[in-house]
């Protein structure tokens, strides 16, 4: 007995299936992961390493050589890049697409880098290894508070990061802009001097005082006590209160005699959060692998709600990203995609089928929906905006094979034939053809499966549900139709099949068929002259790799040059927030504008979302994360923000614009510029540079390097320190304590260990004219020196950072583009003019693009070798379906006809050709 017939003879099992059905797909809808993407391997680790003092050029050389060196040697490494700056190096390693199990080779990178840090010069660091780039943080809240300090902020952000890692569904959290604090000890530079004592002998005298050292034990009787000697500094006064001896001198001084005590904050601060031109402390939470991200907003909106209560007044909690709202909205827009969906279908049927057709037709849509939500429950799969985007591509897939089923069905019973009869007898003439039909449109899916890298994985899922959908679909037409059709369809006297298509509309289309295969070679040249004019049509389609997200955020960047201090990046960000809290913001009088903005200062904002990228920590940098009301404001108020930049800060590179889809792509047109020697390359840039602003359309031209920046040389007259009795250890170690501080010994209150940083007055700090003024001590006796009696000071410049690609000098000329434009348009012509420049260029020197043209080349060119293959498939699938070679030849033939309707249907909306479209 065959299924259909099985389901209609034993109909109450099959309604108790389709029950079962019903019920789980609706249970897994409820309960499945919900995520806003589907994720893919984070392919990069970054090797840190803190080499304190050492110029750019010493960094390369003495560290991130010997770094790149030992990452080399990995077999699973695609490229390497390094990034050498003042006292730091940073080594970014990529791994070979091909691999997605990263933990075996994280390992192996650790063993590498360990193996290495022995070469390390002496004063480096070791290297720290940080894999966790992949890590999302969707949910960010900041913790605001007038009237209270960074400390009281950090302290109520310790506890609610202690209550959210007790909810069910969070991964981990972690506390941003959060300002680490200090114990200074300040002293004036001429009083030292006066009492001749070195900055040096302060901090051991400290250490001495501030111990925690065992005393021993001694035995009592049957007991044994534990001595411990006082001396541990348990307030700031007791500090103050700390007994100097001062050569020469019987008096004992206390340190607050010859010093300010005072507990602040580092100066000048690595990084900060703003959140509504206020100052923040953010907590950014992941989700835990396999949870539910609807439940954890849920969760957290619950805590944040106690907490308000809860806490004192003026503690404010504002959501900056909140991905559960984006995931819910994406479900609901699939739920109301599904009621659309089935109400056309149910309204086309009745319209062309009739009532009961109609509604056994219709069935089909919600029931392939839940059996294909079942499906990927048992697969592992969750619901994200790709398995979503797929299910809504089917939409219009499903209910083909119930329509063939049921006409079919329905003719045969107009026929004269027995309901079962007529169910049986086309559920068995259609069943190959049907399922040739399913896996032939799933298999135009499979060369996205089957891509390499990133773009496979964030995409792959697609092929996976549209294929789990169509096979749903093909199960329920040759099960569930057939007995709806056999209990509900009422079908009334037999008639003839002429009858039914002699209506004006068959007739009219029995004629175009007829003269089609009358002139049969004019028909074929008619279709090659269409195919054609279709390829030739795709040059009018703009192309554009992925196109922008449609959620109300706006993101913005912000870069300032090169050697600019946090501060002044403080002082811009202030500016920042005043415009749009004035010209952008929500306000009385304005409905529509941003509802809450956050900005981070120094550094990235963590990776609230998988497609984008943070950038490492660098106090010229900004980003901003702007909340609006809606996406149809986002053109109007990114040119806004970028004119109100350029106009009032003109040397800040200012881009803003919706979230991006896919891969992170830092720019859409990047070139890479590589070579041996450093001055060359630049020449060549600037040449690059030159000709890309020339490109109409193009801003924002600028390359990864940045402007030179200076620095200060002391010069150390070799002879004359040795005379004054003075080394060179002794000289760098005065100007970094009068300069940036010198840790003398810790501060310990309750958990935390403050350390107790020994600087001098600000007063000495930040006047550069007193630099040569400025003692330099010698540690073991005291004694001070002016610093113009041992060293010189001059001025030079010097490139703020050193980069490199495969151990070779890269430089990455980049550019924005303007709206409409795309980076096809602007990479062609700029291709052909760079490969005739290259003819000019020194042996050794070449040239990459980046950005879109990149990524768009490895997915597509990772898609273009898989498509024989799915085409070879689609072809025998054909073959199969049909006795003779002529038919599947000739169903082939007209895919240039449905070529013609995707490039109309482009042109016509003004849509852009890309990835997105290929799908």
């Amino acid at each position: 007995m065959d299924i259909t017939r099985f389901s209609i003879v034993n109909n109450r099992v099959t309604a108790m299936l389709m029950a079962a059905v019903v019920l789980g797909g609706a249970g897994a809808y409820v309960s499945m992961e919900q995520a806003m993407d589907p994720g893919f391997t984070v392919r990069t680790a970054q090797v840190a390493t803190l080499f304190p003092g050492a110029s750019p050029e010493r960094v390369e050389a003495l560290v991130t050589d010997k770094i790149e060196r030992a990452v080399q040697q990995m077999p699973e490494l695609d490229f390497v890049t390094s990034t050498s700056k003042t006292g730091l190096s940073l080594v970014a390693v990529n791994v070979r697409s091909e691999f997605s199990e990263m933990r075996p080779i994280w390992d192996r990178l650790r063993r590498e880098i360990d193996a290495a840090a022995p070469t390390l010069p002496d004063g480096a660091l070791p290297p720290i290894v940080n894999d966790e780039f992949g890590d999302v943080y969707g949910t960010i809240i900041a913790i605001t508070g007038d009237g209270f300090d960074f400390r009281q902020l950090k302290d109520f952000a310790l506890q609610i990061r202690d209550q959210l890692l007790r909810l069910a569904n969070v991964g981990k959290v972690y506390i941003v802009g959060t300002q680490e604090e200090r114990v200074f000890v300040e002293y004036d530079d001429t009083r030292l001097a006066e009492l001749e004592l070195s900055v040096s002998q302060l901090s051991e005298m400290l250490q001495a005082r501030n111990i925690l050292v065992s005393g021993g034990s001694l035995l009592a009787g049957r007991e044994r006590l534990e001595l411990e000697p006082s001396g541990n500094f348990d307030t700031v006064e007791e500090l103050a209160r700390t007994i100097v001896s001062v050569p020469n001198r019987p008096d004992l001084l206390y340190l607050g005699d010859i010093a300010e005590i005072r507990r602040g904050f580092v100066d000048p601060p690595a990084n900060k959060v703003r959140v509504n031109n206020r100052p923040a402390v953010a907590l950014a939470i992941s989700l835990k692998q396999g949870a539910n991200v609807v439940e954890l907003g849920s969760e957290v909106q619950q805590l944040l709600a106690t907490a308000r209560q809860q806490y004192p007044l003026g503690i404010d909690f504002e959501i900056v990203a909140f991905e559960p709202e984006r995931v819910e909205k994406k479900v609901n827009e699939f739920a109301v995609s599904v009621g659309q969906s089935v109400a056309i279908v149910l309204l086309s049927m009745l319209l062309m089928l009739g009532l009961r057709t109609g509604l056994v037709v219709a069935s089909l849509v919600p029931s392939a929906l839940l059996m294909s939500l079942l499906v990927m429950q048992w697969l592992g799969l969750g619901l994200n905006q790709m398995t979503l985007a797929s299910l809504i591509i089917t939409l219009g897939m499903l209910v083909d094979n119930a329509i063939v089923m049921g006409e079919s069905i329905v003719v045969s019973m107009s026929e004269g034939v027995r309901a079962v009869e007529a169910a049986v007898s086309s559920a068995k003439e259609l069943k190959i053809p049907l399922l040739t039909s399913s896996l032939t449109t799933s298999a135009a899916f499979l060369p996205i499966y089957m891509a390499e890298g990133s773009m496979g994985e964030y995409t792959g899922v697609l092929f996976i549900v549209v294929t789990i959908a169509l096979l749903s679909s093909w199960l329920l037409a040759l099960t569930l139709i057939p007995l709806l059709c056999v209990k509900f369809l009422k079908v009334g006297a037999p008639s003839t099949a002429g009858d039914a298509y002699d209506s004006r509309f068959y007739r009219i289309y029995r004629g175009i068929l007829l003269a089609m295969v009358r002139f049969r070679a004019l028909s074929l040249v008619l279709v090659a002259g269409i195919f054609y004019l279709t390829m030739k049509g795709f040059g009018l389609v703009p192309v554009i790799f992925f196109p922008g997200d449609d959620t109300p955020i706006m993101t913005a960047e912000f870069v300032a040059p090169i050697g600019t201090s946090i501060e002044a990046t403080e002082e811009f960000v202030a500016g920042l927030d005043e415009f749009i809290e004035a010209e952008l913001a929500q306000a009385d009088g304005r409905p529509e504008g941003v509802v809450e903005w956050a900005t981070f200062v120094g550094e990235g904002a963590p990776r609230f979302t998988l497609t984008y990228a943070p950038e490492p920590p660098s106090p010229e940098y900004s980003y901003a994360l702007l909340n609006l009301t809606s996406a149809e404001l986002i053109p109007d108020f990114s040119e806004r923000l970028e004119r109100f930049c350029a106009e009032r800060y003109p040397s800040v590179a200012a881009s803003a614009g919706p979230l991006p889809l896919g891969a992170v792509i830092a720019s859409p047109v990047e070139v890479r510029i590589s070579g041996p020697d450093r001055q060359q390359v630049f020449a060549i840039v600037d040449t690059i540079k030159a000709q890309m602003q020339r490109i109409e359309g193009t801003k924002n031209v600028g390359d990864d390097w940045g402007q030179s920046t200076k620095r200060l040389r002391v010069q150390i007259d070799e002879a004359q320190a040795r005379r004054n009795g003075v080394t060179n250890r002794d000289i760098a170690l005065s100007l970094q304590s009068v300069l940036s501080g010198y840790q003398g010994t810790e501060f310990r209150e309750g958990t935390e260990v403050i350390p107790i940083t020994i600087r001098s007055v600000a007063a000495d700090r930040q006047d550069v004219s007193k630099l040569e003024t400025l003692n330099v001590y010698s540690q073991s006796r005291g004694t001070p020196v002016p610093l113009m009696q041992v060293a010189d000071l001059k001025i030079e410049w010097q490139a703020a950072k050193l980069l490199r690609r495969n151990r070779q000098t890269t430089v990455t000329v980049s550019s924005e583009l303007a709206d409409g434009l795309t980076a096809v348009e602007v990479t062609t012509p700029l291709g052909e003019w760079l490969r005739r420049e290259q003819a000019n260029w020194p042996p050794g020197y070449f040239f990459e693009f980046g950005g879109e043209l990149e990524e768009s080349a490895k997915s597509e060119g990772a898609i273009n070798s898989k498509l024989p293959y799915a085409g070879l498939f689609i072809l025998m699938l054909l073959i199969a379906q049909f006795n003779s070679f002529r038919r599947p030849l000739i169903i082939l033939l007209s895919i240039p006809l449905a070529l013609v309707g995707v490039v109309i249907g482009l042109l016509v909306t003004g849509s852009s050709f890309g990835f997105m479209t290929l799908l």
